[in-house]
């Protein structure tokens, strides 16, 4: 980040006192040109994902393009495990709203599957067709479809956007109806935007069109978090310190309002492959998200 710092040296005890303030919020909030060979991606996840998606068909263990809702994008793909599910993990990709879909994070399912879990991910209207708030009402419905599909225990989890809508979910004035928030387990947040309002001056808000209220309404770290709450905050030691501190908010804040949180900078991550872990049955973002 390019901060702006202002020193200030006190006359009585020669003290120095640093106040950073950023001074160039679209690049705060850029991650591929600060991150060495990031033009690979997001072509880099298309083909794990689609040998995935390949294979698990091939089993006949994976249904592609189940709708939830009558607009186009309005679909999830569903990885199933051998045998009777253990619950459902529900998987919410990024793209700051406005880009990507489902298609890219197939091979993300793999940690959960192999452990016994059926694994959900649903796309949504992307902006300016839509609005977030539009938007989080969409991932509610998928999450209730799925939902309906497969019993048990409910886990979420999402990246960088999609933290901010698996945040929302366990949120206070979550769109997710009791029965079903009844049944979520744990909840982690990957590199998630969980205060809306510094995106507002940037070039993102050309098609985000966010209002102050609106980023108010659907920040997570302005909401109260829901009943018996477990959310995980997981970020990459090396990503952009706004995403550093977007992702030490929310459990710092929804610490404090009685909420069971943890917080991990995994080392040697960025944002782009800060997910990866959730294809590793082993790995302990799979582990923490199953616990």
């Amino acid at each position: 980040m390019r901060d702006t710092v202002m020193v200030y040296k006190t006359i009585t005890t020669g003290a120095c006192m640093i106040f950073h303030a950023v001074s160039d919020w679209n690049d705060a909030y850029s991650n591929g040109p600060n991150i060495p060979n990031g033009s690979a991606w997001p072509q880099a996840w298309v083909e794990p994902a689609r040998n995935y998606r390949d294979t698990l068909l091939s089993l006949g263990r994976a249904e592609i393009d189940i709708a939830y809702g009558s607009k186009p994008r309005h679909l999830f793909d569903l990885f199933l495990p051998e045998g009777t599910p253990r619950g459902l993990v529900v998987y919410v990709h990024g793209g700051f709203w406005q880009s990507l879909d489902k298609s890219y994070w197939s091979h993300l399912a793999n940690g959960a599957v192999t452990h016994g879990y059926a694994v959900a991910l649903p796309q949504y209207t992307l902006c300016p067709d839509a609005r977030i708030s539009d938007i989080t009402r969409e991932v509610s419905e998928a999450i209730t479809a799925a939902a309906k599909r497969i019993a048990g225990p409910l886990h979420l989890t999402g990246h960088s956007a999609g933290g901010h809508l698996v945040s929302r979910m366990v949120s206070h004035t979550s769109p997710l109806a009791p029965e079903i928030r009844r049944r979520i387990g744990n909840t982690i947040s990957i590199s998630g935007l969980h205060d809306l309002r510094p995106l507002l001056p940037t070039r993102l808000n050309e098609k985000l069109q966010l209002t102050l209220d609106e980023a108010e309404r659907e920040s997570p770290a302005l909401l109260m978090p829901g009943d018996d709450v477990k959310l995980f905050c997981w970020v990459g030691a090396s990503e952009r310190a706004e995403f550093l501190r977007q992702n030490d908010l929310l459990a710092n804040i929804w610490t404090g309002l009685g909420a069971r949180t943890g917080c991990y900078h995994e080392p040697d991550r960025h944002h782009f492959n800060i997910t990866d872990g959730l294809a590793d049955p082993a790995h302990p973002l799979t582990m923490t998200l199953l616990s």
